[in-house]
């Protein structure tokens, strides 16, 4: 938009009405202003699939494999694949802004939302976002890069003041954000937590170095709910408070602009910033960018099946995979995630996908006709029950599958009443005089024996079962955390006994109370079998049969946003059940389906391992192409997994009197593996294909000048009998440098495809930016000048070649 054209907008508005439209109209959109043609922009939460402005499982999303996963691809064109998937998910659904990516690092491995961060290294996750950024953009639909800055746990993280240095700042936590830049963001979402004492909604880093050294000329938004106060954020570089319709702006800014506290012309450059948005995604006007329309059904699911299966890491092979069908009679199966898997994340990034396919049915649609497929579940997790669904309840009205949704009125009358297919209402539509959500449904249950029923929410509530009180309580809101309050509160569950398998009826009931949302959660499940009779039919099935493929992971009470895991081993008997799987049939598979990190005591146990993360909605299908040999597993893990917990180097996330110290400095992730020379379970950047390679020659020029780049090349042979994909990864080292440097630091990688036998140049492009660091007292980029040294190899720990290289002064 020309600069003309934008000051006439300006000058056309009020003082007001520029302050009115830095607050939103809604939880999802900005407020219209007719007089300038200016009409409300959609947002809707990313990164896993755009959700859209309600939480209704009637409408379903595409579901994308978690970022996690995204980040072991280490290939930016599927990536950026993937993003002009999420802009045609939200052209589809009417979206304007899509509120992804996530540029968090994976500081910790107990971070809560490590899932929806791609990496815990700071090139790695700018690559990636930057490629999600431009597929996203694409299209028409602005990307946000989130949560600014360094908010990268989640204890107390509506109020944390993370403690970091500026040098670390720069050249680790900020340079994800600054690649976002680079690749023409149009949003940066401003975190919860403070930095060195300030609040992130008015901190000097959105000046500095966001809007003015690196040129963001785009729109700072709040994490929703985030801004707490009027006149330090006023005057800040922060643009836009979400979600509206109130916030502490408004008739507080106008009096703060009134009385000098905030200047006009700080208004107004907010507002420039908004109108420009809306420019770009076509929001003010007549003009609207080309957006592709969503792609057929077949094409979507054929990209998600693709990118699943090419971010998932085989960890380890001892020959067993490719498993050959024709060589099978039958497979055992085994597992709770087999059949119910974790295909994404919890928190503010879930959506409703319209199908997902299991493990189980994906290796039972390819085995078919080959050999047959036997099912043990094991033990159960041992985990609060999961909100109802359509498999064993009906509608107590209709009889539909589903359930029966009420808002009543304060003397228990109905206001309203609809059929919804899920016990997990976050979002029910509320009406005038509602006091009390209602869920009920018929449970069918398929045996006798004592179930356990849950409901969520605060306030007062209540569960009966056939007219029987069997839960009634006072639950009082203590959080402000809205991933909490709106999304994943608490479930309170009790045990009943059910003598027959006749229907009962489950009604759930809590009370609307101001200031503790509306979510409301019914919960339920079935008797399980003991521990050891489920062990020993898993054992048997296993036994007999001609291999086992095992599949662990975590839960949604264990990785989730709104809080911290308080440890990487796996829920429940599962380390027991692999081992015990293993011991039965020495051709064993074992998968795991977890976001991030886990404790895998039995992995030198089975015949191979596999990492297929949060995989999406088309998980099963994927892993089915790898376990025999359609694909191979392209993954490479983006972070640094230990074998214990007691042997990671950075895990603290919980603050000491409000302030978390980003102590360890530079030294995250591999970095801080190196620093203590401990040795993990698996480094960053590994992960082994059906075939295998050998490195033949490297390249790199003997000098370079301080300020450019340089090129590696690697001549490598694909020594396997199938073709493959290699990832080269170049790393970089400064022995006798001056100022403190990690052991070795990542730089670069490519990847390369060759056919068996054949032979193939990875060229590496190392950015001038992986020569510089960060001088606090110059306070600008420095590039010492002397020698480096380059290695090249497969993984941090796993290097191939090195050589000396000299940078020369510019």
């Amino acid at each position: 938009m020309p600069d003309e054209t934008l000051e006439q907008l300006l000058a056309e508005l009020s003082l007001a009405q520029k302050i009115s439209l830095l607050t939103g109209a809604t939880t999802w959109r900005t407020r219209e202003e007719p007089a300038i043609g200016l009409r409300a922009m959609v947002a809707s939460d990313g990164p896993a699939g755009v959700r859209g402005e309600a939480w209704d499982e009637r409408r379903a999303s595409a579901l994308l494999p978690s970022a996690t996963a995204l980040g072991a691809l280490w290939d930016t064109d599927i990536v950026e694949e993937l993003g002009g998937l999420l802009a045609a998910e939200a052209a589809r659904k009417g979206v304007d802004v899509v509120l992804a990516p996530t540029l968090n690092l994976h500081r910790s491995p107990l971070g809560g939302r490590h899932f929806e961060c791609f990496s815990e290294d700071p090139e790695l996750a700018g690559r990636t976002g930057a490629a999600m950024i431009r597929g996203i953009q694409s299209q028409g639909v602005a990307a946000t890069a989130k949560h600014y800055v360094a908010n990268d746990s989640e204890t107390d993280r509506l109020t944390v003041d993370v403690r970091v240095s500026e040098r670390v700042l720069r050249e680790v936590y900020l340079a994800p954000f600054e690649a976002a830049v680079e690749a023409g963001v149009w949003l940066v979402m401003a975190g919860y937590n403070a930095v060195n004492g300030v609040t992130m909604t008015a901190n000097e880093l959105l000046a500095e170095p966001l809007k003015g050294e690196w040129g963001f000329d785009g729109v700072v938004v709040t994490d929703w709910a985030a801004l707490r106060s009027t006149e330090e954020p006023g005057r800040a570089a922060l643009d836009l408070a979400m979600p509206g319709p109130e916030s502490p702006w408004g008739r507080s800014l106008i009096r703060a602009v009134r009385d000098g506290a905030v200047r006009e012309e700080d208004v107004d450059e907010k507002v420039r910033r908004l109108l420009t948005l809306a420019d770009r995604v076509g929001a003010l006007g007549s003009r609207r960018p080309p957006r592709t329309p969503a792609t057929g059904s077949r094409d979507t699911r054929a990209l998600l099946r693709r990118a699943a299966a090419a971010g998932s890491v085989l960890l380890r092979n001892t020959g067993v995979l490719p498993l050959d069908p024709s060589e099978l009679s039958s497979v055992a199966v085994i597992g709770v995630h087999a059949a119910a898997p974790r295909t994404q994340g919890g928190g503010s990034a879930g959506v409703f996908p319209s199908d997902e396919v299991t493990p189980l049915s994906g290796i039972r649609t390819r085995l078919r006709g080959h050999a047959r497929v036997v099912y043990a579940a094991g033990p159960a997790l041992e985990v609060p029950p999961a909100p109802l669904t359509t498999d064993w309840c009906s509608n107590p009205r209709s009889g539909a599958l589903g359930v029966l949704l009420r808002l009543l009125d304060e003397h228990g009358g109905e206001l309203s009443a609809e059929h919804r297919f899920s016990g997990r209402q976050l979002e029910p539509d509320l009406v005038p005089g509602a006091r009390t959500v209602e869920i009920s449904a018929l449970i069918r249950p398929p045996g006798t024996g004592e179930w356990t029923f849950g409901i969520g929410g605060f306030g007062r509530m209540s569960l009966t079962v056939d007219g029987r009180t069997v839960l009634e309580g006072e639950y009082p809101c203590t959080t402000h955390d809205p991933a909490v309050v709106h999304v994943n509160p608490p479930v309170h569950s009790t045990r009943v006994l059910l003598r027959s398998k006749q229907p009962v009826h489950l009604v759930a009931r809590r009370e609307l109370v101001p200031g503790s949302g509306r979510a409301t959660v019914v919960a339920a499940a079935p008797p399980v079998p003991g521990v050891a009779e489920s062990l020993a039919a898993a054992v048997e099935a296993a036994r007999g049969a001609d291999a086992a493929i095992v599949v662990v992971g975590t839960s949604a009470h264990s990785e989730s946003e709104g809080y911290d895991r308080t440890g990487l081993s796996l829920d429940g008997h599962q380390d027991a059940l692999v081992r015990a799987v293993a011991a039965a049939n020495p051709r064993t598979v074992a998968v795991v389906n977890s976001g991030g990190p886990v404790e895998l005591p039995w992995r030198d146990e089975v015949a191979a391992l596999l990492l297929t993360w949060f995989p999406g909605q088309e998980g099963g299908g994927a892993l089915a192409d790898v376990l025999f040999g359609l694909v191979e597993p392209g993954g490479r893990l983006p972070t640094t997994w230990a074998a214990s917990l007691a042997d990671a180097p950075v895990t603290r996330t919980s603050p000491s009197r409000g302030r978390l110290e980003y102590a360890e400095g530079l030294h995250i992730g591999h970095r801080a593996w190196l620093r203590t020379g401990r040795e993990p379970a698996y480094w960053f950047g590994h992960g082994l294909g059906y075939t295998t390679w050998e490195y033949e020659a490297v390249d790199v020029p003997p000098d370079v000048t301080a300020g450019d780049g340089f090129t590696v090349r690697v001549r490598m042979r694909n020594t396997g009998r199938r073709p493959g994909r290699e990832v080269v990864q170049v790393y970089l080292a400064r022995p006798g440098s001056a100022v403190e440097r990690p052991v070795r630091w990542f730089a670069g990688y490519a990847a390369v495809h060759a056919e068996a036998g054949r032979t193939v140049t990875a060229e590496v492009e190392v950015p001038a930016r992986a020569l510089r660091h960060w001088g606090e007292d110059e306070r600008r980029w420095c590039t010492e000048a002397g020698p480096y040294r380059v290695t090249v190899g497969r993984s941090a720990g796993d290097l191939r070649w090195e050589r000396k290289i000299m940078v020369d002064r510019a």
